[in-house]
């Protein structure tokens, strides 16, 4: 931390990736299911939760690949409560860390 209360860089820097960390992690299963569901459009299949369909990409079935894909997005109902919670934490530690840096330059 600086002598002017400010963060240091590495301080910064590291809440930056956590931030980024939190927000990947938590947002991967719905990106999955937009990811499916792009595929499946670009090359005319169908997507659903339902069973799998036969979808040719690059002369290869990838239906059951999509349908993975597409599926992993109940795991949104698991990474978007916990990604709410670990940001909330984010931002006590971020609050946390501003407080000690300007008592501290204060105390300086």
């Amino acid at each position: 931390m600086s002598a002017d209360g400010r963060l240091s860089r590495g301080t910064k820097r590291t809440f930056i990736v956590l931030l980024v960390v939190i927000l990947v992690l938590a947002a991967l299963p719905v990106l999955s299911v937009v990811a499916s569901s792009i595929l499946a459009s670009t090359y005319g299949c169908t997507v659903h939760e339902g069973y799998s369909n036969p979808c040719m990409i690059a002369g290869e079935d990838r239906g059951d690949m999509l349908y993975s894909m597409f599926v992993m997005g109940w795991l949104g109902l698991i990474s978007l409560p916990f990604g709410m919670a670990a940001l909330i934490a984010w931002t006590v530690a971020l609050m946390i860390a501003v407080i000690r840096a300007r008592k501290k330059a204060n105390l300086a």
